[in-house]
């Protein structure tokens, strides 16, 4: 009965002797322990590189718009170039497709602003058009400012100020883009997102106002906020 009752003990120190030494468990609980770790790393990078994919695609937009509206006009040679609400349109449409992926009018607004010189040699916005969903108003100014004296000092940062020469314009560009994260986790919050570019207008162009065509075409107005295409 004593040896049945040694050999019994014996049995069971051996087990836990071996339950001591079985590691086979180990890799799944040192991954229960890295998984949330290595996880976090991944969004975390993920939403680096579409966060910084976005600032740059924004900047895109915005030197696309200056440029295109810069070159926009009738392609007539002998007289100066007039601009029309279509050009204005069309420099719209082409940021629609740049930023489509992005949805940039449905998240952000664009303001495209004419500055100019007035009769008295001071810095002016003859005329600005938008388009964007988003409720954002121009920092720099809105149309009609520094349509006389010399008070307007012209648009952008103060270290930067761009201003327009004498007969010519510079079409200055905002975008504003309310960043949405595309992983659970808001690692930047809802972050604003805001650029701005400058063209001199490339030929010589009638700077007396926006024209418009036969039939009239929709005013991309400042007053309207909508990611529609004017209507």
């Amino acid at each position: 009965m004593i040896s049945k009752t040694i050999r019994s003990a014996k049995s069971k120190l051996c087990r836990l002797r071996s339950i001591g030494h079985d590691n086979s468990a180990v890799a799944m609980v040192e991954f229960a322990f890295s998984a949330p770790i290595v996880l976090g790393l991944g969004l975390l990078g993920t939403e680096t590189a579409y966060f910084t994919i976005t600032h740059m695609q924004v900047s895109q937009i915005a030197m696309q718009v200056a440029d295109n509206a810069s070159r926009v006009g009738e392609n007539d040679i002998l007289v100066s170039r007039k601009v029309y609400e279509d050009d204005v349109n069309s420099t719209f449409v082409g940021a629609e497709k740049l930023g489509d992926s992005y949805a940039i009018f449905d998240q952000g607004r664009i303001i495209l602003s004419s500055l100019q010189q007035n009769s008295d040699g001071g810095q002016w916005i003859a005329w600005q058009r938008c388009r964007g969903a988003k409720n954002y108003a121009s920092t720099y100014g809105t149309e009609g400012d520094g349509a006389s004296g010399t008070s307007f000092p012209g648009m952008g940062e103060a270290a930067n100020r761009i201003t327009a020469s004498s007969g010519t314009a510079v079409m200055f560009v905002e975008v504003s883009y309310t960043y949405e994260p595309i992983t659970p986790f808001e690692f930047y919050g809802d972050t604003e997102i805001s650029y701005t570019a400058a063209f001199n207008v490339r030929d010589s162009r009638d700077l007396t106002r926006l024209y418009q065509t036969n039939p009239v075409s929709p005013v991309a107005s400042c007053n309207t906020f909508s990611a529609d295409r004017p209507s």
